[in-house]
C-alpha cells in the first residue's frame, strides 16, 4: 500500500510503532535516521487527514449556522 493510500488510522498505529522503536533505542545510526524520516513522512499523512476533518467539520458547521439563520 502506497503512503497516500494510508488512512490516518493506520499511518497514527505505524507512526506510534516508529517511535516506540526509537524510544527502546538500540538501533544504528542508519536505521534510526530511516525510522526518524518514515516517523515525519507518516505525520504529515496525519496531519492532512486532521486538516481535511477540521475543513469537514466547519464546512458542516457554517452550513448549520446558515440554516438557522
Amino acid at each position: 500500500m502506497s503512503d497516500e493510500q494510508l488512512g490516518y488510522e493506520q499511518a497514527r498505529d505505524e507512526l506510534a510503532d516508529v517511535v516506540a522503536k526509537l524510544e527502546a533505542g538500540g538501533l544504528s545510526l542508519e536505521d534510526s535516521l530511516a525510522l526518524w524520516e518514515r516517523g515525519e513522512a507518516l505525520a504529515k499523512i496525519c496531519d492532512r487527514h486532521l486538516a481535511g476533518a477540521r475543513e469537514r467539520v466547519e464546512a458542516a458547521l457554517a452550513a448549520a449556522d446558515k440554516d438557522t439563520k
